[in-house]
């Protein structure tokens, strides 16, 4: 059976813009696949992995509001606040910070250069 997600793929419109917004993950390793003339990076988040991808001419897909397909991504920090503070002083826009009925435990959402929403989910 599925014992946990191994990886999430992203597709940006600007490889090293992405590359610097997603340089606090570990990088493992990046490569440049001639074939494609595309770069791809995975990098270490925890025991899972993101995987960075640029291509030529990729299709811009929707992602708000609420479109079929990935919805968003979340990470899981444990004190939203001090990483709140890190994003905005770089200028990222922070969504006002939510309280989950269910679990109690506090998220926000922000956007990456893509407009690909990511969510903090703070899991202490």
């Amino acid at each position: 059976m599925l014992n946990a997600i191994h990886h999430v793929a992203l597709i940006c419109t600007d490889y090293d813009r992405s590359r610097r917004f997603y340089v606090e993950l570990d990088l493992i390793r990046e490569v440049y696949r001639e074939e494609r003339q595309s770069w791809k990076a995975d990098l270490r988040i925890g025991s899972a992995q993101l995987e960075l991808f640029s291509f030529s001419a990729p299709v811009m897909r929707p992602s708000h509001p609420e479109a079929t397909g990935l919805r968003h991504l979340a990470f899981a920090v444990a004190n939203l606040d001090p990483v709140i503070m890190r994003l905005e002083a770089a200028g990222v826009a922070v969504e006002p910070v939510r309280i989950d009925p269910y679990t109690n435990q506090r998220f926000t959402f922000f956007s990456d250069p893509d407009g690909l929403p990511l969510e903090l989910y703070e899991a202490p």
